[in-house]
């Protein structure tokens, strides 16, 4: 990771501060005693200030910073460490958080769930301070208007449980991570299993509150319709603080179907060949059906010592399981899922089911802030838009055996995700995607050995997939951050048009016309965040 900003953009005297904070632990202390002293000027009553900002000198401030690290690949003893840790209480706490930073010309990196794959909301090369949304996390839910003012540092497992209390038949198209924050899962473009029936997440929104780069607190009518369209799906990082969404609730049936199952290509001759029809239909078929599928290698079940391809396929309906059958049996019937495959449940146990909880828990696990584990992991992705050739899948499969690790998740597109225009929101990968492929790999052991010995693989096998996926450019989901795509390390148009066009494609530079509109001095920024404009 580099850092965002070289000397060149800074004047003398800030760059003087900068290496002075960066080398001088004394001289940091400085600065967090300013910073401290700002916010006690503008935050009322002056007596929260101490119980929301933890120097690394606290006891808790260690625990805060590592409660929402996600990556454990970001949290080593060569990791930079942030100077100060703040956490409002109060949304009028954020204004004097930016304002005072601002001033002082620290650098904020803001983490609403910590879930970020390259750790850019609380990593960064350079000094910086963590502006941590973990307190504001109310959610207020109005069904009979089905909306719900969901705050940034809310989880997705919260806002479910929330609509829950309210419904059993409506909820938000969003991910299935329980923990994840919704405040960079909203304006980062989230889906979840609901992505043909509804869209994305910010295809459901009605309105939001920002903090911009001058400390006001806006919402849809004061910020304008620009503004409001970077942050749906542009990463709102890059533009401000989002507060708070107001988002569409949308309705579910009482009773969907869910089931799992599993294709080994070495003991079933037509795995393969449900995996390239799989191609075709899933992002064909009725919009009530989602159905995802992992392709990893795993030890074979007929063969001692032998290493295979493993097609697992995990579905949701939004029906009963005699629809989804009928459905299956007409257009992918080499699956071969009976009706004894498939379980009926309400739409909360489907959520606990595909976050992976036994059957018997209850929703209230979904409060729960902290996951029971945190590995080291790496992800990459890609759009597929031409059904890949049976013979190129078999390749593929060669290579996932010889590597033996990492793995490949299809989600499928089509439904109302070909119906949204590409220009709509700054997520583009609409009509014309098939699928969108997340290159994944996760491992336990320490070390920079282990780390290459995992890394190497999934950058392998992406590599191999560059023909079969979308190009000119390449294009990648800007939720599964990828730092190999390319990184800013000086704030240029150049640099951020790299990684900028796989990402958002031809909305681009829309967003670094509203970027450099907003925030002209580029206060807002991580290592992949929009450019402004050359002068």
């Amino acid at each position: 990771m580099k850092p965002p900003m070289s000397s060149k953009l800074l004047s003398p005297l800030l760059f003087l501060v900068i290496l002075a904070l960066f080398f001088n632990p004394c001289a940091s202390y400085i600065s967090n005693n300013k910073l401290f002293q700002c916010l006690s000027q503008r935050v009322l009553p002056a007596a929260a200030v101490p119980k929301m900002v933890y120097q690394p000198a606290d006891s808790a401030f260690t625990t805060v910073l590592n409660n929402y690290v996600r990556n454990r690949r970001y949290n080593t003893s060569a990791t930079q460490k942030p100077l100060i840790i703040v956490t409002p209480l109060e949304e009028s706490h954020v204004s004097a958080i930016v304002i005072c930073a601002k001033d002082l010309g620290l650098h904020i990196k803001i983490r609403s769930g910590g879930h970020d794959y390259e750790g850019l909301s609380y990593v960064s090369d350079d000094p910086f301070i963590i502006l941590d949304m973990f307190n504001l996390r109310s959610i207020d839910i109005n069904i009979k208007d089905e909306s719900a003012w969901v705050q940034a540092g809310a989880t997705l497992g919260e806002l479910y449980y929330r609509i829950w209390e309210k419904s059993k038949v409506h909820s938000f198209p969003a991910g299935i991570c329980p923990t994840v924050g919704v405040g960079g899962h909203i304006s980062g473009g989230g889906y979840g299993t609901l992505i043909r029936k509804y869209g994305l997440a910010v295809d459901n929104l009605l309105d939001a509150r920002v903090v911009d780069a001058s400390g006001r607190i806006l919402d849809r009518k004061l910020m304008g319709e620009d503004f409001f369209w970077a942050i749906s799906g542009g990463g709102g990082a890059s533009f401000g603080v989002v507060l708070a969404f107001k988002v569409k609730l949308v309705r579910v049936p009482e009773t969907v179907t869910v089931f799992q199952t599993e294709k080994y290509v070495d003991e079933n001759v037509n795995a393969t060949d449900m995996v390239y029809k799989w191609q075709l239909m899933a992002p064909s078929t009725d919009v009530d059906l989602f159905m995802r599928m992992l392709i990893q290698p795993s030890s074979s079940r007929v063969q001692n010592g032998k290493i295979t391809v493993k097609a697992t396929v995990i579905t949701l309906f939004l029906g009963g399981s005699d629809r989804l059958i009928s459905i299956l049996d007409k257009e992918l019937p080499e699956l071969g899922v009976k009706k004894e495959n498939c379980t009926e449940m309400n739409w909360m146990e489907s959520v606990l089911w595909w976050s992976k909880f036994d059957n018997d828990t209850a929703p209230e696990v979904l409060l729960n802030r902290i996951p029971a584990s945190v590995n080291f992991l790496k992800r990459k992705s890609d759009y597929v838009q031409k059904p890949i050739p049976r013979a190129e899948l078999e390749g593929l499969w060669k290579k996932l055996i010889s590597l033996g690790k990492g793995g490949l998740v299809f989600n499928p597109y089509g439904g109302r995700m070909s119906e949204i225009p590409a220009t709509a929101t700054p997520f583009p990968h609409r009509d014309g995607n098939l699928y969108k492929v997340q290159h994944s790999i996760t491992w336990s052991e320490e070390g920079s050995e282990a780390e290459k010995n995992y890394m190497s693989p999934i950058r392998e096998v992406y590599n191999y997939m560059e023909p079969l996926v979308s190009s000119n450019p390449r294009s990648a989901f800007l939720n599964y951050r990828d730092l190999d795509i390319g990184v800013t390390t000086k704030g240029t148009y150049a640099e951020g048009q790299v990684y900028g066009l796989k990402y958002f494609n031809g909305n681009f530079d829309r967003l670094v016309s509203i970027k450099t509109a907003v925030d002209p001095t580029n206060f807002f920024r991580n290592e992949q965040s929009i450019p402004v404009k050359p002068q």
